[in-house]
This record gives structure tokens, sequence and C-alpha cells, in this order.
């Protein structure tokens, strides 16, 4: 009997693990699928200037009705066939409102390798974060609430400084997002490890969060720092 009840269990453990595994893969496909609109949609709005206009408060409504438009779709359609369209077009959406930030640091003399520094350091945090959540066999769970009360605190900053305009609190705020957003990479991948996030759709749209913030933050702290003019 004992025997049988093992069994069952072995069999029961070994379908969550390929369900998470699946889960996990399925993200990782559609967060690479995502950086294509993302791109083509940074690449029109540096080509046509279409957002070039978006400055202050407008370029924040847009955004933040936009954003967060988009994510209520996302949260109502991710059980159907129209869930994966709707973060695609999210992402692209995404790309339009990096343009403007892309279009200032491709100004500089050295702004195209600004941006492929950018995304190769993206990338390497990405990589580190995943790499190091399927490691750890700690609870992470916890670490949520904190990390939820930074992000508050940074889009509340973020927020003032659209207004403020100072180069020394986007300066803070970029160097916090990095550090914030990296945590919530090796947060979001340790909960599909976990079990705790059973969505894919859900899953990319969290990490296409965290690593769409820390590219957008690197490329402000090397445009900063780095950008060279003619």
């Amino acid at each position: 009997m004992n025997e049988a009840i093992q069994t069952a269990d072995y069999g029961y453990a070994g379908s969550t693990v390929a369900e998470r595994n699946r889960v996990l893969r399925n993200t990782y496909w559609l967060l690479a699928l995502s950086m294509i609109p993302t791109v083509l949609g940074a690449w029109i709005g540096v080509a046509t200037g279409i957002t070039r206009g978006l400055t202050g408060g407008i370029g924040l409504l847009v955004f933040l009705g936009g954003a967060f438009g988009f994510m209520f779709a996302i949260e109502k359609t991710k059980n159907s066939a129209a869930g994966v369209p709707v973060l695609l077009a999210f992402t692209f959406f995404m790309g339009l409102m990096l343009a403007r930030l892309l279009a200032i640091v491709l100004g500089f003399k050295n702004g195209t390798s600004l941006v492929m520094t950018a995304f190769g350091g993206t990338a390497a945090i990405f990589f580190a974060m995943a790499s190091l959540a399927t490691v750890i066999k700690r609870d992470l769970s916890g670490m949520g609430k904190f990390l939820f009360v930074g992000a508050l605190a940074l889009m509340v900053g973020g927020i003032i400084n659209v207004f403020v305009g100072s180069t020394t609190g986007m300066l803070v705020i970029s160097v916090l997002a990095i550090g914030i957003f990296s945590a919530y990479m090796l947060w979001d991948v340790k909960q599909i490890i976990d079990g705790g996030e059973t969505n894919y759709i859900t899953a990319t749209l969290a990490l296409y969060l965290d690593v769409f913030n820390v590219f957008q933050s690197l490329l402000a702290l090397l445009g900063i720092f780095g950008g060279e003019r003619d």
C-alpha cells in the first residue's frame, strides 16, 4: 500500500515538474517573440518621430493610459486565443514609447554602441538572474512584497521627475530601477519554477516588464555618462 502511495506521489510530482517546465519554456519563447514587435515599434517611432511630441504630462498620460489599458486587456484575455496577440500589441506599444529615449541616445556620436551595450548588459543580467533562480532552493515568495513597494516608489519618483526634469533624479531612479527589476527577474522566474505562476502569458508579461525597465534604465545611464557629442 505504501509502495502504491509513493508511486502515485511520484507520478504527480513528475507531472507537476513537467508542467512547470512547459510554462517556463513557453514563457521564454514568447518573451523572445515579444522582442520583434518591440524593435519594430521602436524603429517606427525613431524613423517617423511620431512620439517626439509626447513630453511632460501628455507623454506621461499616454504612456500610463496605454500601458495599464493593455495590461488590463492581457489579464482579461490570458486564458484565450486573443492573449498572445494582445501581449504582442502591448510590446509594440512599449517599443513606440521607448523611441524618444532611443532617438536621444542615437543622436550621440557613439549612440549605436551605447544601445548595443545596454542590450548586452540587459541580456547578461537576465541570463544571470534566470540561472540563479534555477539553483536557489529557498522560497522567495516573500520577496515580492518588498519588490512591489520598491517598484511603486520608483513609479511615483519617475512621475515626479517628469515634471521636475532633474538629471540627478533620473540617475538615481535608473540605478534603483536596475537593482529592483533585476531582482524581479529572479523572483518572476523562481515563481514559475516553484509553480506559483502557471500562465505563460502572465509570466511573459512580468518578465518583459523586468527586461524593458532594466534596458531603459541602462540606456539612460549610458546616455548620461557615455554619450559623446559631435
